[in-house]
């Protein structure tokens, strides 16, 4: 395993959850939120493609190992390099806001949905990323606005998922700022659903090449 690899998988997921979840924390508009998790994505996407495809979160790189891009090993290694990034980048966040009671950014399913229902809404949304990811990054068919594109599906996707699960699509999302508020009993959601949306996309990509 290559050590580059996992330090900017750190950097990235580090930066998506300061930045996004941190807009959360400091009661930015969905559209704002939607923005700041999106763009993070684009950017890292150009700034540290070439280094390890960028995918900061391990639902893509479930997909991206099911698709067979990358090795298993290199997938838990990828793993490992997020979620530590995820909890870095919250713990940073408590610093820096002097505690955990603005909520961190935490996803949760909002009332009146029910737990099945946020679990479909992230695995839907999670297929559309992990499947924007495999088209345009990863198979090579978005060319240079591959970024954007992938930024750009998670800017919507927010925009619809936001008030329903927070739209994490992104286990170490919502892992990091779980820990630090104590609100960990619904991440199963956020882990199954997300990796149920990912396999979906890698089987849907594999049937169209």
């Amino acid at each position: 395993m290559n050590s580059k690899k996992l330090v900017v998988e750190f950097i990235g997921t580090f930066a998506l959850i300061f930045i996004g979840a941190g807009a959360v924390s400091l009661g930015a508009s969905l559209v704002e939120v939607a923005l700041a998790h999106g763009l993070v994505v684009a950017v890292f996407a150009y700034a540290y493609g070439p280094v390890s495809g960028s995918h900061i979160n391990p639902a893509v790189t479930f997909g991206v190992a099911l698709y067979g891009k990358i090795s298993w090993r290199d997938a838990v290694g990828y793993w490992v390099a997020q979620f530590l990034g995820g909890i870095a980048g919250a713990a940073a966040l408590v610093f820096v806001l002097g505690g955990s009671s603005s909520g961190l950014g935490a996803t949760t399913v909002a009332e009146p949905f029910s737990n099945l229902q946020g679990l479909t809404v992230e695995a839907i949304l999670t297929f559309l990323l992990v499947n924007t990811v495999l088209r345009t990054a990863v198979k090579g068919e978005g060319g240079n606005m591959a970024g954007l594109a992938i930024g750009l599906t998670l800017t919507l996707s927010i925009l619809m998922g936001g008030p329903v699960t927070g739209a994490s699509l992104n286990p170490a999302r919502t892992l990091g700022p779980a820990i630090f508020t104590d609100n960990l009993d619904s991440f199963w959601i956020y882990l199954s659903g997300t990796f149920i949306g990912a396999a979906l996309a890698a089987g849907v990509s594999k049937y169209l090449d």
